[in-house]
């Protein structure tokens, strides 16, 4: 199996470091408890609690896993500017859609921290994909699952 590589910036690797060791401590002493608890009322084999808990242990162990794996393969994203006004992972960069007068700011993280709400977008999305290693006054086409439209790279930070 390939080993996928994760880009993550310095914020979001201390965010996954603090969610691991919410994880390992209170949030597994918790589980534990739950698990008491419900193994004390009696028979486990018609026991919903108990089978109920030992789901939760499951995926809380699974998560633990899946973050350690994250951070033992994370490369952390460097955050300086682009002197030369090409776009990479971790900048911030201003696009205009062809046809339009608005622009609009993305920031290009890891897969991990991408959230759109907050106009952090994914370097494996479409637009992120087309734009990687460009440079600002460029055109560029980006393919999409609804079609192919254009963009131009008004700035990059």
């Amino acid at each position: 199996m390939k080993q996928k590589d994760f880009f993550l910036t310095s914020e979001g690797f201390l965010e996954l470091e603090t969610e691991l060791n919410y994880l390992k401590t209170e949030k597994r002493e918790e589980v534990l408890r739950t698990l008491k608890e419900a193994r004390s009322l009696g028979d486990l084999s018609e026991n919903a609690e108990y089978d109920t808990a030992r789901d939760e242990q499951s995926k809380l162990e699974s998560r633990i896993k899946e973050v350690e794996y994250i951070l033992e393969h994370a490369t952390i994203i460097e955050e300086d500017a682009s002197s030369d006004g090409t776009v990479y992972i971790g900048c911030t960069v201003k696009l205009q859609y062809d046809g339009e007068d608005d622009t609009e700011e993305y920031k290009i993280v890891g897969s991990q921290e991408a959230d759109p709400f907050n106009n952090k977008i994914s370097n494996e999305s479409p637009i992120a994909a087309a734009i990687l290693n460009k440079k600002i006054g460029e055109t560029v086409e980006v393919s999409s699952p609804d079609g192919v439209y254009k963009v131009k790279i008004i700035s990059v930070a």
